[in-house]
């Protein structure tokens, strides 16, 4: 394997003495360090420390990093708040780098990496790029993720603060939700497409609202897909600066998810995405909804995990439909949906409904369906395994994975928990044990028999999600990290309200006994689980008052075992079952 050189990293004050400082340094250094750094393709970070020891940062690339800075220092405060903050700021850097290997093409993608990577960094407050440049494939491609880990060991020596390990954000919520994923050619595809339509819908000024619906498995990248598209649109004005109408273009984004909802928030306020006047530009549906009339439609809308809507009424919403609501109050409506996600009565769409939407979508040819499944690091016989056991109800042998993908089934809980520690702790990822909702559990009560609400199994027990406490200062810190992030919850068993629409490295699951395994085939039933949402009766629109429960555990199911990147780790409650995850491990099923 080719020896990759290491990059060549300068830390400078960001100021005119500081660029003239560098200069003379250059025209004293070696004629190759010279080279690299002034007269070839370089990356720059500009970055300004507050008292409150976060960092406002601008990533940059350039052909001449001398005129590049003086540009910055001496035209762009003129022009912009942010670069006349760096100016004033009394201590302003700037970190300069090069390599043997860069080309326009290649500091492009380093650029992009890196707003991908310091967007996703606690100490910093805001990232004041304002567009992405993913690139396709180029003459030194083939290096770019060994270059850039090399260039971030670099930065890492000169600030340990700002530059963390990559392990520590690839962790983080932020960077799996990041706008800045570089994406595949499908998810490519789909954005323009998507930003196509809604640049014709905003020109024409149709009072017509459009739906773009966006389908998939879980999995198949619907979130990156959106946030990057949520970042774009919001900065359309800056890639179209000669049509002033779009510079008025705005798009909110609404997430019925509690834990999906403060990735997002902490999304734009790092990225500076808000609303001229103030609005809350991401929040859930039910406050757009009550905060916003029909008679004053928005540019666009964009939802996260669509089919979370509800599509009854309740008693913080007086609507009948949310995502009809939406489209009344909007030019523009992408909603992300799967269908096998839909987790309570409240959300469940009737069949005819369901065609409805989707011809709707079709109709202006705003159906998107994304096929390729993105988050389970498995081969195809591990997913159809998954899928099976999901789809089909059947439970086959669990085949050996040639991609080192792990589903491991245990004799008990314990061991299962245990394995889930030892994974969280070695350093590969988050890794957090889960459980269907078949042990009971209310928010914001204490169950009058024990210290916490807890998932229970012979003489084993542990915490229900979002129970143990935590210190002022821990509190403080988990602010802004989803549920799997805080440290403390290795202690506690998540549910789908807490890990719906997050990744995992290893995901542990607990199946408890509303799932069971007769005559060869997976079965649910109701009465033993806690989840009264999915177990209740709902009134169809036809009067009748149906059961949804076969559909709704199945779908909870569904969420809870695609978790994982690199593994599943399962125990059944229900005896039947779990010998038959057992014989299924052991290759002995017929």
């Amino acid at each position: 394997m080719k020896k990759i050189p290491t990059p060549l990293v300068r830390d400078i004050h960001f100021d005119l003495n500081g660029i003239q400082s560098f200069k003379d340094e250059m025209t004293n250094s070696s004629i190759k360090n010279s080279e690299l750094l002034l007269d070839y393709p370089t990356v720059y970070i500009v970055n300004n420390k507050d008292k409150k020891d976060k960092y406002n940062i601008y990533i940059g690339e350039t052909s001449d990093i001398i005129s590049r800075t003086e540009q910055h220092l001496k035209v762009d405060p003129t022009l912009r708040e942010d670069w006349l903050e760096f100016y004033e700021a009394e201590e302003a850097r700037m970190f300069v780098i090069g390599h043997d290997y860069f080309n326009k093409s290649l500091t492009l993608d380093i650029e992009n990496k890196l707003m991908h990577y310091l967007s996703s960094v606690d100490s910093v407050e805001k990232v004041y790029n304002r567009r992405t440049n993913q690139q396709n494939r180029y003459y030194t491609s083939n290096y770019f993720e060994d270059i850039f880990s090399k260039v971030w060991r670099q930065l890492r020596k000169e600030n340990r603060q700002l530059f963390p390990v990559e392990s520590i954000i690839k962790d983080s919520a932020l960077y799996k939700a990041s706008p800045f994923h570089k994406l595949s050619e499908e998810q490519l595809h789909a954005k323009e497409k998507i930003k196509t339509k809604i640049i014709e819908a905003y020109s024409k000024n149709s009072e017509t609202s459009q739906l773009i619906l966006v389908a998939g498995e879980a999995g198949s990248g619907k979130t990156v897909l959106l946030s990057s598209l949520f970042y774009e649109i919001n900065k359309l004005q800056q890639e179209y600066p000669e049509n002033i109408e779009l510079s008025n273009l705005n798009a909110y984004l609404l997430v019925n998810h509690d834990q999906q909802l403060t990735v997002y928030e902490n999304i734009a306020k790092k990225l500076g995405i808000f609303h001229p006047k103030n609005n809350k530009i991401v929040s859930k549906p039910t406050t757009f909804i009550n905060n916003h009339l029909p008679e004053e439609k928005v540019d666009v809308i964009i939802v996260d995990e669509a089919h979370l809507l509800w599509t009854q009424g309740k008693q913080s919403y007086r609507g009948k439909n949310q995502l009809y609501d939406l489209l009344e109050r909007a030019k523009v409506v992408v909603a992300v949906f799967d269908i096998n996600q839909v987790l309570t009565t409240e959300q469940y769409w009737e069949q005819d409904e369901l065609q409805n939407i989707e011809k709707l979508a079709k109709q202006n040819d705003n159906y998107i369906y994304l096929s390729n499944q993105m988050r389970i690091a498995a081969d195809e016989n591990t997913v159809r395994w998954v899928r099976t056991f999901i789809d089909d109800q059947v439970v086959m042998n669990i085949p050996k994975d040639t991609k080192n993908y792990e589903i491991r089934v245990f004799e008990n809980p314990e061991a299962l928990h245990n394995a889930i520690k030892s994974k969280s702790s070695d350093g590969r990822g988050i890794s957090r044990l889960t459980a269907t909702f078949d042990w009971e559990y209310i928010d914001k009560k204490k169950p009058e028999d024990s210290d916490y609400w807890r998932v229970k199994e012979n003489d084993w027990s542990i915490p229900w999600n979002l129970q143990l406490p935590v210190t002022p200062a821990e509190k403080r810190k988990n602010r802004d990290l989803s549920w799997a992030e805080q440290p403390h919850t290795i202690e506690e068993a998540g549910s789908t309200y807490t890990v719906q629409g997050f990744d995992l490295n290893y995901t542990g699951v607990i199946i408890g006994p509303s799932v069971k395994y007769r005559n060869g085939k997976i079965v649910y039933d109701r009465k033993n689980s806690q989840n009264k949402k999915a177990t209740r009766r709902r009134t169809l629109n036809d009067g009748s008052q149906e059961y949804l429960s076969d559909t709704l555990l199945r779908n909870e199911l569904n969420v809870l075992l695609t978790r994982g990147i690199h593994g599943l780790y399962i125990y059944a409650v229900d005896k039947e079952l779990q010998a038959a995850l057992l014989k299924a491990q052991d290759g002995k099923l017929n």
